[in-house]
């Protein structure tokens, strides 16, 4: 590859990581101000923790939407027009008169913030094929991960010097800048030529299709299963950690940033060594390191072994979901050059349907038990496993097969 297409492939992972960043940022910059906006608004904490859900929802459902839509028109306009949204919900958060309205324009900054994350992944279809999608895709997954981690402590940066307003003002500021960034530098990837018509029975029939694609649906509910168990480790690790082991939070945000680690570095190896082995081969090693390392985890926390030996198999668990969805996201997608919106949109949903099940079935058992949290790593670890090998099986093979072709 040549220095210019280097710093072309360089560009555009990092325009398209700062376009899907705006999930994380949006999720989880504004989680300190929780106490503030509480009093702030005179409310209760469960409402504004009900505008945390109203984001994830509109996070969902505006990928279900958007992703068939840059079907038809193309990726560049949605993403332009979605970003624009997005400043305009942010500022509406900032000036909100009351924690109702405030919920309500949460829903639409998530929504709008959906076409980010959904268009991205369509345009690195469009763009990469192969070993090539492979790489980039892990790359992209880098810079992806590396918001979850950055998005608290700069929300905290923020209320430091101002108040929650101002998270809102900066995520406003943000999602100008990317629509400056949208205009001048994305580049329609989608010819007119191979857009899908928009007459909604045409939409409809391609997602009942990719439904019944068993290869697609395999990949997709392993990575969305898969997912679904990050979402249970990551709202019951501040309980397990803090409540059951006594850490500190200075030490809680260094166990958490270590797995955030273990994201990045299993996620990397797929693009590392994408020509040694094939995607097909990560997968299922992500998914029998995930079984592996939850039931060890589980293990530990029946037997009240010390943190050191549950953090050990919670950062092989992590890695395995770096490595997992990397790989079943680009074999799924590997087929899907003519509807690689819709096909993104179902992998972007999945995770966060599944997420909302797992997540508060971790606290069943009070905030003194770690053991739902095991059970749920371990379930989801098997069901992906089940769902991976049940319904993709032969097909995925031979999809790898010809993928390695190509």
């Amino acid at each position: 590859m040549t220095g210019t297409k280097k710093m072309d492939r360089l560009r555009l992972v990092l325009l398209l990581g700062a376009f899907s960043a705006l999930g994380p940022l949006t999720i989880d910059m504004y989680l300190p101000s929780f106490p503030e906006i509480t009093a702030d608004f005179g409310t209760q904490a469960s409402l504004v923790q009900l505008s945390l859900t109203a984001c994830l929802i509109g996070l969902g459902l505006g990928q279900i939407i958007m992703g068939p839509l840059s079907d038809v028109h193309g990726r560049r306009k949605p993403v332009i027009l979605s970003l624009v949204l997005y400043l305009v919900a942010s500022f509406v958060c900032a000036i909100s008169p009351n924690i109702y309205f405030f919920i309500a324009a949460r829903f639409v900054q998530g929504f709008a913030a959906s076409a980010g994350i959904v268009i991205s992944r369509a345009v690195v279809r469009d763009v990469y094929s192969g070993t090539e999608l492979t790489k980039f895709f892990s790359m992209l997954m880098l810079v992806n991960n590396l918001f979850p981690m950055i998005a608290p402590m700069a929300g905290s940066g923020v209320i430091s010097f101002t108040t929650w307003v101002g998270v809102f003002i900066v995520l406003g500021i943000v999602g100008l800048l990317l629509v400056i960034l949208a205009t001048t530098g994305l580049k329609e990837t989608l010819p007119v030529e191979k857009r899908v018509s928009g007459n909604f029975g045409e939409l409809a029939t391609g997602i009942r299709a990719l439904i019944k694609d068993r290869h697609f649906i395999g990949c997709a509910l392993a990575q969305g299963i898969m997912i679904g168990g990050v979402f249970a480790y990551v709202s019951g690790t501040p309980f397990v950690y803090q409540n059951i082991y006594g850490a500190s939070p200075q030490l809680f945000a260094l166990l958490f940033a270590s797995n955030g680690i273990s994201l990045i570095i299993g996620s990397q190896v797929v693009g590392r060594f994408s020509r040694v082995f094939s995607e097909r081969n990560f997968v299922i090693l992500g998914l029998f390191l995930s079984c592996a390392a939850s039931l060890t985890a589980l293990l530990v926390i029946l037997l009240q072994g010390p943190l050191f030996a549950l953090v050990i198999p919670l950062f092989f668990f992590v890695a395995s979901i770096g490595m997992t969805a990397t790989a079943s996201f680009v074999l799924a997608m590997g087929s899907q050059s003519e509807r690689a919106g819709s096909a993104a949109a179902l992998l972007g949903l999945l995770p966060f349907v599944i997420g909302s099940i797992t997540s508060p079935l971790v606290g069943v058992a009070g905030e003194y038990s770690a053991v739902p949290m095991g059970v749920i790593i371990v379930c989801t670890s098997v069901l992906a496993l089940v769902a991976f090998f049940g319904l993709a099986g032969k097909a995925t093979a031979t999809a790898a097969k010809e993928q390695a072709v190509a």
